[in-house]
């Protein structure tokens, strides 16, 4: 008589991954990524005049402020544990030119809100958009002729720009103009004028996209001919984004900026895993707007989905996040 072979009885499933996301606690315990207040900066629209605050139209929400109100505004930011603000401006057309010449006014509107920045809340970082458009009679972001945009006299301009604003107060020069040599010039001009402290964070990735909309409204700064594809990056381009940001670090950057964010989480992996320095991703102003309609419309969890898309910064390997939804985000961290 044989003896009997007993098969060796295997559980199924040994290993049951829904255990430990059987409870929040246990979810809270294992949670790989965190938010807080010190991921966000918080991008500002400034005006000029007095009590002067009006709502950005496609940005539900979101309000162009003069600088009396920033300085109560930014107090309130550094109560809730926000600690970096990054200043835009919406100049008046009769400043605007084809030189830039008020982005060199000392007491420009850049330069006043730097200072009224700093003197409010002293400990606020203050970064600035450094960039032509602005100040462009064309709305581009350098120096037009005959339908050109020139880049070696741009680069002079910007670097000029950088070093007002950094004897304003500036602690963060983000030039988002994306001509080249740009950040190389700025390095050398702030080390020659011993600004040797001021940190760049260059948007060495920025891409010539359709999200800018609302920004535009918001600076009434949309171009006047044409389109930005001969500076901006085309969308189509993954390579571009790493030969550009490992050029902005050899010319002197300190953080790389990838704009837009959402389309581009690729791009901030691949950055995050290939270059060695901070990488700070900006959730643009159509990314925001698109999430307030939805919502409105009842189609979206607001506060879900916008959570969902700040971590999905953090994953991809963001040290620093650019968005409009700071303030309400933080308050759900």
């Amino acid at each position: 008589m044989k003896p009997k072979i007993y098969k060796k009885q295997t559980m199924y499933p040994i290993q049951r991954n829904r255990r430990l996301r059987s409870s929040e606690s246990l979810r809270a315990l294992f949670q790989e990524y965190s938010l807080s207040s010190n991921d966000f900066i918080v991008p500002l629209f400034v005006i000029d005049g007095k009590q002067q605050k009006e709502e950005i139209s496609s940005m539900p929400g979101y309000y162009r402020m003069s600088t009396d109100l920033v300085s109560i505004h930014v107090k309130n930011l550094w109560s809730m544990g926000l600690k970096s603000v990054l200043l835009f401006v919406k100049v008046p057309d009769s400043l605007k030119d084809n030189e830039g010449t008020e982005a060199l006014n000392p007491d420009g509107l850049m330069q006043r809100a730097i200072k009224t920045v700093k003197d409010s809340v002293p400990k606020m970082v203050v970064m600035t958009d450094v960039a032509l458009d602005p100040y462009s009679s064309f709305g581009h972001d350098g120096i037009v002729k005959e339908g050109i945009i020139l880049n070696d006299a741009t680069v002079t301009l910007l670097s000029k720009m950088a070093l007002s604003h950094a004897q304003a107060g500036a602690d963060v020069i983000a030039p988002s103009d994306m001509m080249d040599g740009r950040v190389l010039k700025i390095r050398q001009l702030l080390e020659a004028e011993s600004y040797t402290d001021i940190v760049i964070m260059s948007y060495s990735a920025k891409y010539a996209s359709g999200f800018y909309g609302p920004f535009r409204d918001a600076l009434d700064s949309a171009p006047g001919f044409g389109d930005k594809k001969t500076y901006q990056m085309d969308f189509r381009n993954r390579k571009e984004a790493l030969i550009e940001s490992k050029r902005d670090i050899e010319e002197g950057a300190d953080i790389l900026m990838v704009k837009p964010g959402l389309a581009y989480l690729d791009i901030i992996n691949e950055l995050r895993e290939k270059v060695d320095a901070p990488i700070a991703a900006y959730q643009v102003s159509g990314e925001y707007s698109m999430l307030k309609a939805a919502s409105e419309k009842g189609w979206l969890d607001h506060d879900q989905i916008m959570m969902e898309q700040l971590f999905s910064f953090k994953r991809a390997g963001a040290s620093l996040i650019a968005t409009y939804f700071a303030e309400e985000a933080v308050k759900l961290i």
